[in-house]
């Protein structure tokens, strides 16, 4: 019998931070406390902008936008987020969503499946993603479960599964 394979990815589905990031512009255009305050966020290029006037009310921003993510189902770890910057009269926060896993993490999570995993599960590194093999589906299925449990700094997914 064929060995059986999932893949490990950390992937983000764009659509989804969009639509969060939209949700929470509309937010912060009409909630009473942000009234006057020039507070906004949308895109630049690849990162997102967070601007207002105070650096407590750039991290209010921040926070609705976190808030926007989890309900859109997008993992807080996929956010690398700056400090706030004082930038002229206003506070700019530059965050960032980070898809891939990188090279260091995807040592860290062979290692774990190394040292953990069932003994026939074999892991692989391919660019920014890891491919997961064994002759036994229920290894695979307890190599996931592992990874849940560890505190990883990166979200992953299991993908790919056959």
């Amino acid at each position: 019998m064929a060995d059986s394979s999932f893949d490990i990815v950390s992937k983000i589905d764009r659509q989804e931070a969009d639509n969060a990031l939209n949700q929470a512009h509309k937010e912060v255009e009409q909630r009473y406390d942000f009234k006057g305050t020039d507070a906004s966020i949308a895109w630049s290029g690849e990162s997102i902008v967070i601007k207002a006037n105070s650096e407590e009310r750039a991290n209010a921003v921040l926070d609705v936008f976190q808030t926007k993510l989890i309900k859109r189902g997008i993992s807080l770890k996929s956010l690398e987020t700056g400090e706030p910057v004082q930038s002229g009269k206003e506070y700019r926060i530059t965050s960032t969503l980070k898809e891939g896993i990188s090279q260091e993490n995807a040592k860290k999570v062979n290692k774990i499946i190394r040292d953990e995993g069932p003994k026939g599960v074999k892991s692989q590194i391919q660019g920014d993603e890891l491919r997961v093999q064994s002759k036994s589906r229920d290894d695979l299925q307890e190599v996931q479960r592992i990874l849940k449990a560890a505190d990883l700094d990166v979200d992953l997914q299991f993908t790919n599964y056959r």
